[in-house]
């Protein structure tokens, strides 16, 4: 079976990808060679052109698509560390409905 480089054409994505995952493309690369019966010179770019796409769509996708439940943990944390930790506390009288509301006692 002969296995031809994936990474030629894609030199932006496929050093972000772990070596098995290159392998693994590398193979499927090589069935639709066997699949279309066309020279790998004539499939490569096109599994070129799709993967690139298929990288490109997955890192534009928002946080809170793609994030794990680590990933949303670390996140929160790290926003909760960025505030300050020296504001004063709210009093019992700003947390009250008369504190929040500027509700005069003749409208109720």
């Amino acid at each position: 079976m002969e296995v031809h480089s994936v990474g030629n054409n894609n030199n932006q994505i496929l050093p972000l990808l772990p070596e098995a995952d290159k392998e693994e493309l590398e193979g499927v690369v090589q069935v639709l060679v066997n699949v279309t019966k066309l020279p790998v010179e004539v499939v490569k770019p096109h599994f070129d052109a799709l993967l690139s796409q298929l990288m490109k769509s997955k890192l534009e996708q928002p946080f809170y698509k793609t994030a794990t439940a680590f990933e949303w943990i670390t996140a929160f944390r790290e926003w909760a560390e960025g505030h300050r930790r020296d504001t004063p506390l709210l009093s019992e009288y700003a947390l009250s409905r008369a504190g929040i509301y500027d509700d005069d006692d003749e409208d109720i």
